[in-house]
């Protein structure tokens, strides 16, 4: 016996990507210099640093071995794809597995390549935080160096906000623990972005790009690959007085 097609849930456009679209236009346009250095200036010290410049916890704990971590992560997702190639009973797996693969491999492979176009500097590297670089925002000329930065856009927040592959994974068969998925990455993305702006290597708008960046490639990723779009709704034809007869015989 057949069983009937499992549909998607419907995406809100004006969410999912009309409001995140918004933020960029507005990082654009807007100013968030006024606040990026605001926050930074809670972080740093003058003839000290950035307070957890020299932490062995953030450095060792919340950025190598966090990173590891998620490079454990996404090494498993692949065996787990490869798997489901070859052994039958994970097949169902295998459009999940592929997913996850690709969105979170895109969203930690786009930053390396941003990082060496765009040329922007860290906090610790500006001489406002005893550096010897002049900031300048990310539209507009580099001021000259001889060593270009590498801070834009922010790479650890990447570690946290893959994680929003997850959401799209489980949002059509479990809503519930999606959105507990989507909050997950959120935090962790947060989390990781903090740390890396109290040691003086990011901006807040530097990582608040790198969660634009990741929702949309995830969000991307899903409808090309997961997203099962409802079947059109047909009409019903209204029976004629001799059909309703020939179906009373």
């Amino acid at each position: 016996m057949s069983t009937s097609p499992t549909f998607s849930r419907p995406l809100h456009l004006t969410l999912c990507l009309g409001v995140p679209l918004l933020l960029i236009v507005l990082l654009l346009l807007g100013n968030p210099s006024r606040l990026d250095f605001a926050l930074a200036d809670l972080f740093y010290q003058p003839g000290v640093g950035f307070i957890a410049r020299r932490s062995a916890f953030f450095e060792d704990i919340l950025h190598d071995r966090a990173k590891q971590a998620v490079i454990l992560i996404g090494v498993l997702a692949i065996a787990g794809f490869l798997v489901s190639l070859l052994y039958a009973p994970w097949r169902h797996l295998r459009a999940s597995l592929g997913y996850l693969v690709l969105a979170m491999g895109l969203s930690t492979a786009i930053v390396p390549p941003l990082k060496i176009i765009t040329g922007v500097h860290c906090p610790w590297s500006l001489t406002r935080y005893g550096g010897v670089e002049s900031y300048s925002p990310l539209i507009g000329e580099r001021a000259p160096t001889l060593k270009p930065g590498r801070c834009w856009p922010g790479g650890h927040a990447t570690s946290g906000f893959a994680f929003f592959a997850l959401y799209f994974v489980l949002r059509d068969r479990r809503p519930r623990l999606a959105r507990a998925a989507f909050v997950g990455a959120l935090a962790l993305g947060g989390l990781f972005s903090l740390a890396r702006m109290m040691q003086g290597a990011h901006f807040l708008s530097h990582n608040l790009w790198t969660a634009l960046f990741d929702w949309l490639i995830c969000l991307g990723c899903y409808t090309l690959l997961l997203y099962r779009r409802p079947a059109p709704v047909m009409a019903e034809a209204s029976q004629t007085p001799a059909s309703t007869s020939s179906n009373l015989d």
